[in-house]
């Protein structure tokens, strides 16, 4: 049954109300409805499919025109549910510098610094699109999925992660170079939005930031523009990266990362544990400090799952972090998997992937509101007791809240005097 405004639960009505700063009066109802279709819909996240679970008197065309024309920005709406989040973790970021100053041994002279860290996390998402021909930002990328080059949109964003809670940052649409061309509009490859990204992040107050990434991004760059806020960089190395040996004799040279790892020999590896809910997996790294090519002094971390055939699964990690042990890397490295469970969220949950919109614009404020939500989604997670639970849980627990609101909303009206006809005509599509 479709639900009016009035059925939003307390917390997301609150959470709504920030945003009001980002619209008309106009706008903002439309930016409740799309939200609230995005909680309800069980079917695919179009626009259609948004407007039959919402009982409010809007037509499509509205609905298109709040993402295609009406003026609005995206980079408002996504600053107001960052401010947000900071805000929430200020308590939380002053109690944990407490807790490590309560347990930090006593010792002569000064004190040692407590630090909080949080991780900045960034990846691209390709949402397939095969008969989106005309849509704006189209054009072809390669699928991890789907292990071939699809046509469709290359979603670049990334997550914060604080003390166990999550952000989402602002979504981008990476276009290519032609596409970008043919559409008049400029070109910013993937290596320059990591860039601005990092140089435009704001982090909560009174913490440090490590920047997590794979090996795409890990490049020159993106490393240097971390450095020169005074961040850490941890992330996936490629394998034709080159690291330098130095000999015994003093001689100096450079070899692949493959070449290095197919000379270690069984006692240099050691065993590790790469974390999960599921309680680990057990692997075998390889740690030393030494120097990569066009990146400077790394920590280069290499892991295997099997030591009789080590090459068969071997990765290859850097981090600028370069007095960690092989355990605390793979602790830190093992975060990164977060954002891949955000894009998860994001298509399956929220169907990201389910538009069908024509412009680049509408695609990427699309992207936008479900970005916020869930934004909304994980800092409710963070409130309940139960370990473990999922984006999915609680936006069933909000239909079930929105549910029981609907049947109070329906015991006032009769109680008011309504008739089932008016009242069937207020829950009208």
């Amino acid at each position: 049954m479709p639900k009016p405004i009035v059925c939003l639960s307390e917390q997301l009505r609150q959470y709504l109300e920030r945003f009001c700063g980002c619209f008309s009066k106009r706008q903002w109802k439309y930016f409740v409805i799309v939200l609230l279709g995005l909680v309800e819909c069980e079917e695919r996240k179009t626009l259609s499919g948004m407007r039959r679970v919402v009982a409010e008197e809007v037509s499509l065309c509205g609905i298109s025109r709040f993402l295609n024309r009406w003026k609005w920005e995206p980079s408002k709406v996504a600053a107001v549910w960052a401010e947000w989040f900071r805000e929430r973790m200020r308590g939380l970021v002053q109690a944990e510098h407490e807790r490590q100053r309560q347990e930090r041994p006593q010792r002569r002279g000064r004190p040692k610094g407590t630090v909080v860290t949080g991780y900045l996390l960034m990846d691209d998402s390709v949402h397939v699109k095969p008969k989106g021909r005309k849509m704006g930002g189209m054009g072809q990328h390669y699928s991890n999925t789907e292990r071939r080059v699809v046509n469709g949109h290359c979603l670049f964003s990334g997550q914060y992660h604080l003390l166990g809670q999550r952000c989402p940052l602002e979504p981008r649409l990476y276009a290519q170079q032609a596409v970008c061309e043919r559409e008049g509009r400029p070109f910013q490859s993937k290596i320059d939005m990591a860039v601005a990204l990092i140089e435009q992040f704001e982090p909560a107050e009174d913490t440090h930031t490590h920047v997590l990434m794979d090996s795409w991004f890990h490049c020159k760059r993106v490393r240097k523009a971390a450095q020169n806020r005074g961040w850490d960089v941890s992330g996936g190395l490629k394998s034709n990266r080159c690291v330098r040996i130095i000999h015994p004799g003093g001689e100096r040279n450079w070899i692949p990362l493959s070449t290095y790892a197919a000379g270690l020999s069984r006692e240099d590896w050691q065993e590790i544990n790469w974390p999960s809910q599921q309680g680990g997996q057990t692997m075998y790294a390889c740690l030393v400090t030494t120097w990569i090519r066009k990146l400077g002094p790394t920590l280069l971390l290499i892991t295997c799952h099997d030591l009789d055939q080590p090459l068969k699964s071997v990765r290859y990690w850097g981090s600028t972090k370069l007095d960690l042990d092989a355990q605390s890397l793979v602790n830190i490295l093992a975060i990164r998997w977060e954002i891949e469970t955000f894009f998860e969220y994001d298509k399956d949950l929220l169907g990201s992937d389910h538009y069908q919109l024509m412009s680049a614009q509408a695609i990427l404020r699309f992207w936008t509101l479900t970005s916020c939500l869930i934004c909304f989604l994980e800092a409710q997670r963070s409130l309940q007791a139960e370990q473990y639970l999922t984006c999915g849980d609680i936006r069933r627990h909000l239909q079930e809240e929105h549910r029981r609101n609907l049947f109070q909303w329906l015991e006032i009206k009769f109680a008011e005097g309504h008739s089932v006809d008016n009242i069937c005509e207020q829950l009208a599509i």
